[in-house]
């Protein structure tokens, strides 16, 4: 039985995956099993996968006959776990050789951690961008260890290719198959809600930023894409301040409601937009950003009625 299953969400990327594969291999702790699942890639990936399980015993394979979203993917990976703690990368991404070392010393005195740390941006050819995972959201002056839940709520900044958790502390949390978008959001907020986590400050792994990357690519998505997103994003807050709002903080309920208004204007629903702001308004009135909504939402009602030209989505 391995100390660590390490799951590794694999999708086309042929040009990515023997590194990936390779920096997961090479790590300097071997107590660990790779699970690679394949979701229905039509590129080489599949043969790149099997050639390396071929030649290495810790590796197991798990093909999806068609492509099933990444949330299944990951789903998939956690439940063929065998180890104690799980750890999750991506095939485009690249872990540091110590980094399951180096996670693992932390959980020796707490088991019940999430682990995670910083990372480093590279391009597609591997080359540094020249800025941390953190900056580049930009999340730095975030909380990062500890009771997280409250900050998550206000928009996330984990980077998933580092978590390392101990599986039985899953429970029923599991990736949303009912997501497409923000299904890691959500798997993140509710680790967040049980347990602490523990940030290293050290890269442990390298973040790939690619015109086919998810988040990088993402402003290039259909406009029923990105519609499809805001509402998933939208019933995630929704969900939590039915739930949880009694312990929700003000001023993370004014930031919520405050992007939720903002989601709504941007796909053309301005009274659900202004409802949204004036929530936001009235848990934390004296919020200098929060005192902006109403202006603004007199600003978009005044658009509609004086110009029918092209006008900029809120901010």
């Amino acid at each position: 039985m391995p100390l660590v299953s390490v799951v590794m969400l694999s999708y086309n990327h042929e040009e990515f995956l023997s590194e990936a594969i390779e920096s997961v291999l090479g790590q300097d702790f071997d107590d660990f099993e790779l699970i690679i699942v394949d979701d229905g890639s039509t590129d080489s990936s599949r043969e790149i996968i099997q050639k390396y399980a071929a030649e290495d015993p810790r590796i197991r394979v798990i093909l999806h006959e068609v492509n099933c979203g990444i949330a299944k993917t990951a789903n998939d990976g956690i439940a063929a776990a065998k180890g104690k703690f799980v750890a999750i990368t991506a095939s485009d991404d690249v872990w540091a050789k110590d980094k399951l070392t180096k996670q693992l010393a932390v959980t020796a005195s707490n088991e019940n951690l999430i682990v995670w740390s910083e990372g480093e941006v590279i391009d597609g050819k591997g080359q540094p961008v020249g800025k941390s995972f953190s900056e580049w959201l930009p999340a730095s002056p975030k909380k990062k260890s500890g009771h997280i839940w409250q900050e998550i709520l206000e928009g996330n900044y984990i980077f998933g290719t580092t978590l390392l958790f101990k599986k039985t502390n899953l429970g029923n949390i599991r990736f949303d198959e009912n997501l497409a978008y923000w299904n890691d959001y959500k798997f993140v907020l509710d680790l967040a809600r049980k347990y602490e986590f523990y940030y290293i400050a050290e890269p442990l792994a390298q973040y790939r930023v690619h015109e086919r990357n998810t988040v990088a690519g993402y402003g290039a998505e259909s406009k029923d894409r990105l519609r499809q997103a805001g509402k998933e994003y939208v019933s995630i807050c929704e969900e939590a301040l039915q739930r949880y709002g009694d312990e929700i903080r003000r001023k993370t309920k004014a930031l919520m409601y405050g992007k939720m208004g903002a989601t709504y204007y941007a796909f053309g629903d301005k009274r659900k937009g202004r409802h949204f702001f004036l929530q936001a308004v009235r848990c934390n009135p004296f919020e200098t950003e929060n005192l902006l909504y109403p202006p603004r939402a007199l600003k978009h009602a005044l658009g509609n009625l004086l110009s029918s030209r092209t006008r900029e989505d809120l901010n």
